[in-house]
């Protein structure tokens, strides 16, 4: 169970800048890429949610940087109702987050409300060698209406959960204190959510992009962000 079932409550106990920053970078696209449990809550998320944004779409990540306990910071996507983060789902036609699950298989659990979307990710995923799968656990579905990748403006997104065990392979010493080394696994998942998704943006008949007036980031790059210590989060 979450410590803490709200934003607000969380920002009461903890201070930004100390044990968690938000990241926000728009971009001329009305699809957006959100890690809300990056850094050491998720560790790896940030890092994959950035790659595939890159410059092609709007990217946010919630990040813990705590020494330790950033399992604390962690609020349910249900839940999860940070104001910066929050208003760039909602200014998006489109939002795929980005969550890392436990487990030691390399697995790919695919969820959301947008079933075209959804399918075409495990699809191109499976294609590429890696084990998807839509996602039937429960609180892994996504299938809420409030859950932040359908508080999109049509209320159709996706939830990608990749397990502990694959995100090794993609990010070398994944939690360790140091600058991690992204490997070819890491780039070859990150092209495929690219290339289904840059289908996906085509097939919009505006690309007038985002219309919030949002602009924040206090680590422009996440690569200058703290890296988190092996402790910070079980899975």
């Amino acid at each position: 169970m979450d410590l803490y079932r709200s934003f607000e409550a969380l920002a009461r106990d903890q201070t930004e800048g100390v044990d968690y920053i938000i990241i926000a970078r728009q971009a001329s696209s009305a699809i957006a890429i959100i890690a809300p449990h990056a850094g050491g809550i998720e560790p790896g998320t940030g890092d994959i949610a950035d790659a595939i944004a890159a410059d092609r779409y709007c990217f946010g990540a919630f990040k813990g940087i705590k020494e330790t306990g950033n399992a604390d910071l962690h609020i349910g996507s249900d839940r999860f109702d940070e104001p910066i983060l929050s208003s760039m789902a909602g200014d998006a036609h489109v939002v795929v987050t980005i969550h890392g699950c436990c487990g030691e298989t390399e697995q790919v659990y695919v969820g959301g409300r947008h079933e075209d979307l959804k399918q075409r990710f495990v699809h191109a995923l499976k294609k590429a060698g890696f084990h998807a799968e839509e996602s039937l656990r429960p609180g892994l579905k996504g299938k809420s209406r409030g859950n932040l990748c359908n508080r999109c403006r049509t209320g159709r997104g996706v939830q990608i959960e990749i397990s502990k065990g694959l995100r090794e392979h993609m990010v070398e010493g994944l939690g360790r204190r140091l600058i991690r080394k992204k490997t070819a696994v890491f780039y070859r998942f990150v092209h495929v959510i690219q290339a289904v998704l840059d289908d996906e943006a085509a097939s919009f008949s505006s690309k007038a992009g985002m219309t919030s007036s949002v602009s924040r980031s206090l680590c422009p790059n996440p690569e200058q962000a703290p890296i988190i210590g092996p402790d910070a989060v079980s899975c």
